[in-house]
């Protein structure tokens, strides 16, 4: 290669070398993910809708591009919007909600040896009181508010994001507030462990991805 750039959409081309050097591993990878993105209870296009958002969470371009491709005859700009604000919505609360640990450790009131506690997050008001802190926190809760309120997608749909980027993020605070919401706005377990899914899929698919730049790294001279 005698090119500086490592992200070029004609890299997903070498992707295939996967099925000889790995066979097995590729294919059943590939199986996967078109099982978890093929239409069941959760329609194509909301899980594309997913898949974008997590996408935009493991930071893989590729997977945004060839999702974004995938479904954009599908679904609106703006609801493709909708969307990433969920996931950024999402990847800003989990560093949020982990904040509640960081009061822990800071006071020391920990009697056990327990690191999550669903009572824990009862301390994320806090942030509002610490003068510092104070207006950013009050920020991010107005724009938290103003993604997941109901848009051109629904607030189930928004929760069904909310809680595959939870599992990308690793937040369990975030984990159980979400599928709770999900709960309330109607969710089905089914439609949440699809969401999960479709999650998984993403995650995997964001380091298969990136073993296209692992194939022109070690092939440079």
């Amino acid at each position: 290669m005698n090119n500086s750039s490592l992200y070029k959409k004609s890299n997903i081309n070498r992707l295939g070398e996967y099925g000889k050097l790995s066979s097995d591993a590729f294919k059943a990878f590939i199986a996967f993910d078109q099982k978890a993105l093929a239409a069941g209870v959760l329609s194509s296009k909301l899980k594309e809708l997913i898949a974008i958002a997590v996408a935009h969470v493991t930071g893989c371009p590729y997977c945004i591009e060839i999702h974004v491709n995938k479904v954009k005859k599908e679904i609106t700009k703006e609801e493709m919007a909708e969307a990433i604000m969920v996931a950024t919505a999402l990847k800003a609360g989990s560093a949020m909600a982990h904040g509640v640990n960081a009061l822990n450790a800071y006071d020391g009131t920990l009697e056990d040896d327990e690191l999550y506690k669903a009572s824990y997050l009862n301390r994320l008001k806090e942030y509002s009181t610490l003068a510092s802190a104070s207006d950013s926190f009050k920020a991010f809760v107005a724009f938290d508010i103003q993604a997941m309120k109901k848009g051109l997608l629904s607030v189930k749909e928004k929760e069904l994001i909310a809680i595959a980027i939870a599992h990308v993020t690793g937040c369990p605070y975030c984990i159980e507030a979400h599928v709770k919401a999900a709960k309330k706005a109607d969710a089905s377990k089914e439609e949440m462990a699809e969401a999960i899914m479709v999650a998984t899929a993403l995650k995997a698919g964001s380091a298969m991805a990136h073993g296209v730049n692992a194939l022109n790294a070690y092939d440079e001279n």
